[in-house]
């Protein structure tokens, strides 16, 4: 009987570093799989394969501008993915981040453009409104879920439709700017816009927003008790019902707090970025809000490294685009395979069952000895 401790200490170490390390390993695999895929397809359409594989690459570190917009690119990508990884940690599948964002920048529009406030207080209470908009957005797809048993995949997309045409709809009835022939609405107010941290380039201060979201996100979900039930229910619900935590209460306000950085993260992005808003389709953000939780593992700590790779492929491929002759939307594709590799379970699966086997091997004849 001496053994048998061993034998249970030594299977617990061996299941749970493995477990912490292939999901890592496999991530890292999936990136590297994407940029060689793309390689192989820039060889594949490109006249000037070496040229264009090189502005890819390379495209974010040649030119210093380039390095501060992918760092641009990346703030979107970085409250989005956050958001996500709080859903994901739910183990729901809902996507109206998607809407949070959007009606969350048509909010912070509106505040932009009628309400006259001191510069610093402008874009605060921008961001606070289109937070709670997003939230309250967000809470939906939770709470059709928890009535009527719908599909929260299903209804977060119908309801991103409804918020985008909605919020197209304030923009151009109630916001337009009437002396533009394009979709734009009015100039918003100087006191609206945040601070570029470098002069003669688009690095605004929205990026130390994003990553003071990254530490309160990463605080929230591993520090505090609400964060601790929303990972409780997404693990068994069942039992953290039989615990006495209060699952519907969690799943809505989980919904909310994902659809606030999600309204913040639109907030920022038109003070941060833009002079007026002139989206005139849906930015699907929170599409690559997916791709950002799926390579950070639902992990807030490792959002700012997801979302440097894929605002790295983003800039590397617009550059490429510009000075070669391989479309930008190659770009889609890298991501497809991505997705598909993360979301396949199968590959972690079978790495899991060889080391149940080896593991029930190794443990055999010690329980045999034991006897």
């Amino acid at each position: 009987m001496s053994r048998r401790p061993g034998i249970l200490a030594s299977t617990k170490y061996f299941f749970t570093d493995r477990d912490k390390l292939e999901p890592a390993v496999i991530t890292i695999l999936a990136g590297l799989f994407a940029i060689g895929a793309g390689v192989g397809l820039i060889f594949l359409v490109s006249k000037e394969p070496v040229q264009s594989t090189r502005n890819f690459l390379l495209g974010p570190v040649m030119r210093t501008y380039n390095f501060y917009y992918l760092l641009v690119v990346m703030v979107p990508l970085t409250f989005t993915g956050l958001a996500m990884c709080i859903i994901y940690s739910l183990k729901y599948m809902s996507l109206i981040t998607d809407a949070s964002f959007y009606f969350g920048a048509v909010v912070a529009t509106a505040i932009g453009v009628k309400l006259a406030l001191p510069a610093g207080l402008h874009p605060l209470v921008a961001m606070l409104a289109a937070g709670t908009a997003g939230g309250l957005i967000g809470t939906l797809p939770a709470i059709l879920k928890i009535k009527w048993r719908a599909n929260e995949l299903v209804s977060s997309l119908m309801l991103n439709y409804i918020f985008f045409f909605t919020g197209s709809f304030i923009i151009l009835y109630f916001l337009r700017d009437p002396s533009q022939t394009i979709f734009a609405s009015l100039p918003f107010r100087k006191t609206f816009t945040l601070p570029r941290l470098v002069p003669n380039t688009q690095f605004h201060a929205g990026f130390l927003i994003a990553l003071a979201f990254i530490v309160l996100v990463s605080l929230f979900l591993f520090r505090t008790r609400w964060g601790f039930e929303i990972r409780l229910t997404g693990a068994n619900p069942k039992f953290a019902a039989y615990a006495g935590i209060p699952v519907a209460s969690v799943a809505i306000y989980a919904h909310f707090i994902a659809g606030f950085i999600g309204g913040v993260g639109g907030a920022v992005e038109m003070s941060g970025l833009y002079r007026s808003f002139i989206w005139q389709m849906d930015p699907s953000y929170a599409m690559d809000g997916v791709i950002v939780a799926m390579l950070a593992r639902k992990n807030p700590k490792f959002v700012p490294l997801s979302a440097f790779f894929l605002a790295w492929l983003r800039v590397g491929a617009d550059f490429m685009s510009r000075r070669g002759d391989v479309a930008f939307e190659f770009i889609t594709l890298l991501q497809g395979s991505i997705i598909l590799i993360l979301a396949s379970d199968k590959i972690v699966n079978l790495f899991k069952a060889r080391r149940v086997r080896r593991a029930a091997l190794r443990a055999a004849p010690s329980a045999e000895a034991a006897r």
